[in-house]
């Protein structure tokens, strides 16, 4: 017997059926026309190539790109955890991305912005465990970047897509 939750989430994708609303990746959702046809550009270090295969992982690998993504990603590590002898035993990874998606076909600009966000990680332990845990706060933080940038562009499709 389906619980009470799961009839609420069916009642509530039914009213909003009934009220127009389509899916944004969905069959002639705003955002369709993204899939597969996002060309993200050339990584250039670990940052960015993190950030394109996210960006691939979300919106497909372009097979017939129809738009091209310009980003420039920033990070700072912040030490944010001191101890009364001055070492730092915690980091906030800060992080932003700047980018620019534009059509191909006539090189108009569609959409961009600047997106931010920040991991934290432990810097107590050996050197190997706090460089591992700088690496995996920083493939978080990028992946949160590119998640940042494709929920822009996915909310934008429906000005600019029609």
């Amino acid at each position: 017997m389906p619980s009470c939750s799961s009839r609420r989430s069916v009642l509530a994708f039914l009213a909003l059926s009934a009220c127009g609303f389509t899916p944004a990746f969905g069959t002639k959702g705003p955002a369709e026309g993204l899939l597969g046809a996002v060309r993200t550009a050339d990584p250039t270090d670990k940052n960015s190539f993190d950030f394109v295969q996210r960006m691939d992982e979300q919106l497909g690998r372009p097979t017939t790109p129809a738009f091209d993504l310009a980003y420039a990603i920033t990070t700072a590590p912040i030490g944010v955890g001191i101890t009364p002898a001055g070492a730092i035993t915690r980091y906030n990874l800060t992080g932003a991305v700047d980018w620019s998606l534009t059509r191909r076909a006539d090189g108009v600009r569609v959409t961009g912005g600047h997106v931010e966000s920040f991991t934290s990680y432990s810097a107590t332990g050996s050197t190997v465990a706090g460089l591992a845990a700088e690496a995996d706060a920083a493939l978080r933080l990028v992946r949160l970047l590119a998640d940042q940038v494709v929920m822009r562009m996915t909310a934008s499709s429906a000005v600019w897509a029609k």
